[in-house]
């Protein structure tokens, strides 16, 4: 009896349910949910509200601005849009908020580019946040095709460094009009006469590029981003209603020209941006160049290629996000001149056209500086290999290489022999960054030394020669210069810093090659005092061997465990890079010979036990602390005979050859 009665209740229940629906009853959403959408339903029934009115200003390119804020790194473009963002009524959970990658928070540096907009006045801001090092600039060529204006930060303290000329000079090839602004002004050594001298160094370095005379006449504004506000005028201390971004904001309306777009044109969007999604597959970034876009719209993707225009995909938009203040909102519409992220497609890539299934006309892809250095990649073949990672097989490596050759154009992978694979990129720094990545996420590989890519052009032999700025103290001078003098390097200018007693500024020109593995030579020659910055500048006539740069090592013939009784008398060697307790195995690298030859030791040699009593126990040994190399240090230091060996929780050195016989043979072989 109780069956019927209870369907029947339900029965009724549930038609009064859907006839009158509650007000505090809400969709159900899986708790599983991606975190994306989950964000984005709060906003998604204001949009459906709004009407077609609202729909219809939103997608009016008049009321858009397009903007990238471009600098030298640490001169603080991340801060700033912090504080734009917090300007703008956005919710910050911390402090540098566009930083998402954790890699980024730990190094204080940024690493991929990021979107966001905000709304100021009447108007929408696109504001696209760029790494500032020279070897993320992939990341600054493909995003700033995307915009019509640029914020060029400058410290008002140090001025124009090797990469504000890096980006800047990416910026006005694409004909923008930077705005300038000078930041960090509230610093007690930042005078006005500093930053007139500093604004006069700007103007040098746009008239060296070829500024035009529209580029050449910049507004300039006073900031600290730090503290919050940004004024026209120069000054340390602006007043209660006057410490905030407004004034930044309103020249970036006035300044900015709105995007040139045609809403009646069939959809078109160049793909600037990718990234990947568990639940969404791939999510597709970039600027609309004509038309507008809808949810559920039909599209395909297009590429150039030498043959001509070749279709990839046919799809449908099923989900059109944009970024808006810290968060992913859904929309239902875009226009011509807005940047979204639109999911639904998996085959288009960064480069790739999306658009109307009748437009058959790619749009032109950026152009990309050739990768100057590369290293390979390989399946680790030690004796302690397997013990720490999940991810072993050269496929799984390639497969994740691959990956990130997809979302990082300034990338390339090339298959090797025996599963090895060729990775070229711009600097130590960015492979550094994909091989901490790849470990983090559970891989096992061993990396050979960075090695420079060389041009060969009219039978002369050309390579990558970087610019640098070098500010130290003046006691620390001579040291710096004979250890460049050693790689190669030529002065080209030399001063005092202004406003800085002691402290002498050098710019030079030297190799790549030569550079490898210096950042930390130069942290100890400076006691940690100095500064280096680097840029790409050109491929010129290949300048000759380099001189010693690195003393020879210590490596292994014994396997098992490190004992501090064999370190105690192997301390007056050299340095050693390892600790009692570690495990080693033969041709292992455990430390720096003093001298410049590799000298061969047992670091796992046990003192004989016997029944005498001994005066002196164990525990009385005392050694002197390792050195214990960062990934980014062993990247640098090892010889071309050598690999590293990363593994989730460990890094190691060692020998490319592990047997002590064959490497004396192949040490007999001419060198390259």
């Amino acid at each position: 009896m109780a069956g019927p009665l209870i369907r029947s209740l339900w029965s009724t229940t549930r038609k009064s349910l859907s006839s009158s629906p509650s007000p505090h009853l809400k969709p159900y959403v899986p708790s599983r949910a991606n975190p994306l959408l989950s964000r984005a339903h709060s906003a998604a029934p204001a949009t459906a509200a709004s009407g077609a009115t609202s729909q219809n200003t939103s997608l009016d390119p008049s009321r858009l601005r397009n903007v990238a804020v471009i600098a030298h790194v640490d001169h603080g473009k991340t801060t700033l849009m912090d504080r734009l963002l917090r300007q703008c009524g956005a919710d910050i959970p911390h402090e540098r908020a566009m930083d998402s990658i954790s890699l980024e928070r730990e190094r204080g540096i940024t690493i991929a580019s990021k979107v966001t907009s905000i709304s100021w006045k009447d108007s929408e801001l696109n504001m696209v946040d760029t790494p500032g090092h020279a070897d993320f600039g992939g990341e600054v060529e493909r995003v700033v095709g995307m915009v019509e204006g640029a914020i060029l930060v400058v410290d008002a303290g140090e001025g124009p460094l090797a990469q504000t000329k890096f980006v800047l000079a990416k910026a006005l090839k694409y004909g923008l009009r930077p705005i300038l602004l000078l930041n960090k002004v509230d610093r007690p050594a930042v005078s006005e006469e500093r930053c007139d001298e500093v604004e006069s160094l700007v103007f040098d370095l746009f008239a060296n590029l070829g500024a035009t005379e529209e580029q050449l006449d910049f507004p300039v504004l006073y900031a600290s981003a730090k503290e919050g506000w940004a004024s026209s005028t120069f000054t340390k201390d602006p007043s209660a209603d006057a410490r905030n971004m407004s004034q930044l904001l309103d020249a970036v309306i006035r300044h900015v020209p709105p995007p040139k777009a045609n809403l009646d044109e069939p959809f078109q969007m160049l793909v600037s941006m990718m990234e990947r999604d568990f639940y969404l597959g791939r999510i597709l970034t970039g600027r609309i160049s004509s038309g507008i876009i809808c949810l559920g719209d039909r599209v395909h993707g297009l590429r150039n290629t030498d043959s001509g225009v070749v279709k990839i995909e046919e799809g449908k938009v099923l989900k059109l996000m944009k970024k808006k203040g810290t968060s992913m909102v859904l929309i239902d519409s875009a226009g011509a001149g807005d940047i979204v992220s639109m999911a639904g497609m998996a085959s288009p890539s960064i480069g790739h056209t999306v658009a109307n299934a009748e437009v058959m006309t790619a749009l032109p892809t950026f152009e990309l500086d050739p990768p100057t250095i590369s290293m390979t990649f390989s399946v680790n073949d030690s004796p302690l290999a397997g013990r720490d990672g999940t991810h072993l097989t050269g496929g799984k490596i390639g497969d994740r290489l691959m990956a990130e050759a997809e979302t990082n154009l300034a990338i390339n992978v090339l298959p090797g022999m025996s599963e090895s694979y060729e990775v070229q990129g711009r600097g130590e720094l960015q492979l550094g960054i994909l091989i901490e990545n790849m470990r983090r996420e559970g891989f096992e590989l061993s990396v050979s030394p960075p090695k420079v890519m060389y041009k060969t052009e009219k039978g002369q032999k050309l390579e990558p020669i970087e610019e640098v700025t070098i500010e130290v103290n003046e006691e620390h001078v001579g040291l710096v210069m004979e250890a460049l003098s050693h790689r190669r390097a030529e002065v080209t200018d030399m001063g005092p810093v202004p406003g800085n007693v002691g402290r002498s500024r050098l710019s030079l020109t030297c190799p790549s090659r030569g550079l490898v593995g210096y950042r930390s030579v130069f942290s100890s020659d400076t006691r940690g005092t100095g500064f280096m910055h680097r840029a790409f500048l050109t491929y010129e006539k290949y300048r000759g061997q380099l001189g010693n740069v690195r003393k020879g090592v210590l490596v292994s013939m014994g396997y098992g465990t490190i004992s501090a009784y064999a370190l105690m008398s192997l301390e007056a060697r050299g340095t050693l890079f390892v600790t009692p307790g570690m495990e080693t195995y033969d041709g292992m690298i455990v430390g720096e010979h003093s001298r410049d030859s590799d000298l061969d030791i047992n670091p796992v040699r046990t003192k004989e036990l016997s029944n005498m009593r001994a005066a002196g126990k164990d525990e009385n040994i005392k050694l002197s602390p390792p050195r214990l190399m960062t990934l980014e240090e062993a990247i640098g230091y090892v010889a071309s005979d050598e690999l590293i060996e990363v593994t989730p929780k460990t890094i190691r050195l060692r020998k490319r050859y592990l047997d002590v016989n064959k490497r004396k043979t192949m040490s007999k072989r001419p060198k390259e």
